[in-house]
Order: structure tokens, then C-alpha cells, then sequence
């Protein structure tokens, strides 16, 4: 089943699985174990985490028992996790790192990345701070020196920020990956092309818009529900959130919806039997309204490093 998934061959040499599966806002205990032990038979490898999740320790538990289990290979997968924003300071990065492989119980993960540009002196986000990512950036090369990380990339961050990370003096490692919100609503077309020529792999988180979430934003649009996604998912035969994830393929990102389901994880690795007409793609990318789901980072606007 896993080999029915496409990968991205990172600039970092790794290759990473498109469909991944998301882990946050799974609070209830073992909740994510669970998950894992579906979603891992199913197919799937990569799996995106976070120190902010809380979600690690359960899934290195997880894979550790699927491994004794001869269900699946450490090398096999494919880890992600992310760099707090308390963090930034270079100081302060490998003993993250080091902590975060200590709560997965591995030796290394497939890639880290800061998980936002903007960083503060606590977890909670009250105290904002001026270190710099671009010396967070230095830190974290360090990293794949090591071997604590096989690749290295960033999350949240807008074109501008790419850029001068891209553009720094004794840049050693590009970034690998970049993770964003993207859905119908919210294409990031520009941001996308700009790092695929760059050779900066694309990974979209939230690709159904977080449903049920609402403590994100009540008002929150329901895209499941577009008529017109509705409408071209008939058409093949699929459902909404099938037809959402084919056309991130097919635009050339990973995407890592979240799902502790076993029936939803199971429909959402099901969308490697069909492919979406141009004219589809192109309704599907007329939707664009620019318009976020998650908005809380607006909050962070005066932050010097606010990405958006």
C-alpha cells in the first residue's frame, strides 16, 4: 500500500511521502497511538508532529510497537517535527532538538523545521523576542552535521522570508520544505511557485480547513461543502476531501491532513486511483479567495517577523 504513494526528492537528497498524515489537536490519550496503528498498515510514512502538539512521546510509543511488530521499518518512515517559537535563539535550538528526539525515542527525524519566523521568551506566546531566524538557521545546519536531522526546513513562512534565507551570507543547507496552510480558499499559488523554483519542497497542513475546529475561527467556511467541489467530486466518483488532496498532488506539494478516523484515514489515502482533468484543476484553483482558516497568527502583527 505504501508504494502506491508518490514522494518529493528533497534538495537535501530524502525522499518524502506526499500524503502524510497530521497529528495536532489530538488531546485525548491515545488518541494519536491509535491513529498511528491504522494509519501506518494502511500505508501511510510520513507523519508531521510538533513540540508544540504534545503528540511526540505518543508517537514514538506507537512506532516503536509497530516496529516490534515487524509492521514497519524506522527507515521506512518519514518524521517530521517542529522548533518551538521559545526557541529561536541558536543557544537553545540543538537542546530542542535533542528533547523532542528524546520525546520519539529516536536517534534522529527525517526533518525539522521552525515551526514559525516569529519568536518569543515563553511558551504561551506573551513575551515576544527579536532573534533572528537567520541565526536560528545557522543553529539548525548544525543539526544535520550531526545527524540529529536528515533535512531542514521552515513552516509559516511567506516568500520574502524564503528569500532571505535563500540570500544569507555562508548559507550552508537551502531549506528543504516549507509548511503552510493551503486549501481551495487559500492556494498560495505564488508562494508555491516561487519555492518550487527555488527547489524548496512545498507541505500543506489544514487542507480541509480544520473542521469541527471552531475554537480556530467560529465562522470558519465549511470547505468540505463547496458546491463545486462537491460537483467535480461526483463527477469521479469521490468525495470532497479526496477530490481536495488529488489536486495538491497534482499541483506538486505534500499534504498531511489530520485524521484519528479509521474510516477517514482510510478515504484519504484512497486517491491513487484517479487524476483531475486541467479544466478541473483550474475550477479548483479559481476558488482562491485568500482566505485563512487559521487566523490567530494575526494577532502577531506588530512581530517583527510576522510572515504574512
Amino acid at each position: 500500500m505504501a508504494d502506491k504513494v508518490p514522494f518529493i526528492r528533497l534538495n537535501s537528497g530524502y525522499d518524502m511521502p506526499m500524503l502524510g498524515l497530521g497529528t495536532y489537536n489530538s488531546f485525548r490519550p491515545n488518541e494519536v497511538g491509535d491513529a498511528l496503528k491504522v494509519a501506518i498498515p494502511t500505508g501511510y510514512r510520513h507523519i508531521d508532529t510538533a513540540w508544540l502538539y504534545k503528540t511526540e512521546p505518543e508517537i514514538g510509543a506507537a512506532i516503536k510497537e509497530l516496529i516490534k511488530d515487524g509492521k514497519v521499518k524506522r527507515e521506512e518512515l518519514f518524521i517530521v517535527t517542529k522548533l518551538w517559537d521559545n526557541c529561536h535563539e541558536p543557544e537553545k535550538v540543538e537542546p530542542a532538538c535533542r528533547a523532542s528526539l528524546e520525546a520519539l525515542g529516536m536517534d534522529y527525524v527525517d526533518m525539522y523545521l521552525i515551526h514559525f519566523p516569529l519568536s518569543f521568551a515563553d511558551f504561551e506566546r506573551t513575551v515576544p523576542t527579536v532573534a533572528d531566524y537567520l541565526d536560528t538557521w545557522r543553529a539548525m545546519e548544525k543539526l544535520v552535521d550531526k545527524g540529529l536531522v536528515r533535512s531542514i526546513g521552515v513552516s509559516n513562512f511567506n516568500k520574502q522570508q524564503l528569500e532571505r534565507i535563500l540570500n544569507m551570507d555562508g548559507l550552508k543547507y537551502k531549506p528543504a520544505n516549507n509548511q503552510v496552510e493551503i486549501t481551495p480558499y487559500l492556494a498560495e499559488e505564488d508562494l508555491l511557485q516561487f519555492s518550487l523554483k527555488n527547489g524548496i519542497s512545498t507541505t500543506a497542513y489544514g487542507p480541509f480547513g480544520a473542521p469541527g475546529q471552531n475554537y480556530i475561527q467560529e465562522d470558519a467556511p465549511k470547505i468540505l461543502e463547496i458546491p463545486t467541489i462537491v460537483e467535480i467530486g461526483k463527477k469521479y466518483g469521490k468525495s470532497s476531501a479526496q477530490v481536495i488532496l488529488r489536486w495538491g498532488i497534482q499541483r506538486g506539494y505534500a499534504i498531511v491532513p489530520k485524521s484519528t478516523n479509521p474510516a477517514r484515514l482510510a478515504e484519504n489515502f484512497d486517491i491513487f486511483d484517479f487524476e483531475l482533468s486541467e479544466e478541473d484543476m483550474k475550477t479548483m484553483l479559481d476558488l482562491d479567495r485568500g482566505q485563512r482558516v487559521n487566523p490567530t497568527i494575526l494577532k502577531f502583527k506588530d512581530h517583527p517577523f510576522y510572515p504574512h
